[in-house]
C-alpha cells in the first residue's frame, strides 16, 4: 500500500531540524527500499522549510502511522501537523527513476484537496515534468480525497495548473527539492 505523508513545519523549526538532520536521515535510511519520493518543502523564494514530503510503500495503515509519527523531527516537535493519506503511484516509478534527474529546474509539491467528484485520476499525457502523481485516498482506499503531485515547472502558477483547479476545495503549491543523502 502506498501512502503520502506530509509533515508541516511549525514556525521556527529550523534550528531543531538542523540538530536532528542525521537522526532524520538515519530513520529514513531504514525505509530506503520503501520510499517512492521524499524531500523538504520551502516558503516561496526562501530557504525556510515549510514541511517534509515522504511517499512510501508500506504493508498497511498501521505501518504508515508508525512511519509518520515515529519520525525524529515529529517526535521532537519540529512539525505542527501531519497529513497521512493512502496514495496510488500512477507513474509506477520512484523519484530516483525520474528521467529529469535530481537536479535542475524548479520543483514543486502540489496538493489538491478534494471537493465532490474525483478529478485528475490519471496524469496528463505529457509526463516529462512529472516526478510523482497520484490520488489521495481514504484509509480503505475507496474514497477520493484529492491529488498529490511532485513536478518540475517554470513557476508556482504553472505547477498549480497541472491540476483542474476548479474541481478542488483548495490547491496548495510548495517549492520542493529531492531529499535524502547526496
Amino acid at each position: 500500500m502506498e501512502f503520502f505523508c506530509y509533515h508541516r513545519d511549525r514556525p521556527g523549526s529550523m534550528p531543531l531540524r538542523g540538530e536532528l538532520i542525521e537522526a532524520h536521515w538515519s530513520y529514513m535510511d531504514q525505509y530506503e527500499k520503501e520510499l517512492i519520493a521524499r524531500g523538504p518543502t520551502f516558503a516561496a523564494g526562501s530557504d525556510a522549510p515549510t514541511g517534509s514530503v515522504h511517499i512510501v510503500d508500506l504493508p498497511d495503515p498501521a505501518a504508515a502511522r508508525a512511519f509518520a509519527f515515529d519520525e525524529p523531527n515529529h517526535q521532537a516537535g519540529a512539525y505542527r501537523d501531519v497529513m497521512l493519506r493512502r496514495w496510488r503511484n500512477m507513474l509506477g516509478r520512484t523519484m530516483w527513476e525520474f528521467p529529469g534527474g535530481r537536479e535542475g529546474g524548479d520543483r514543486y509539491l502540489v496538493i489538491g484537496l478534494g471537493a465532490g467528484e474525483p478529478a485528475d485520476l490519471e496524469p496528463p499525457a505529457d509526463r516529462d515534468a512529472l516526478i510523482a502523481w497520484g490520488p489521495l485516498l481514504s484509509d480503505d482506499g475507496a474514497a477520493w480525497l484529492g491529488t498529490a503531485v511532485l513536478l518540475r515547472a517554470p513557476d508556482a502558477d504553472a505547477a498549480r495548473a497541472v491540476l483542474t483547479v476548479e474541481r478542488y476545495a483548495d490547491v496548495e503549491v510548495h517549492e520542493w527539492e529531492c531529499g535524502g543523502r547526496r
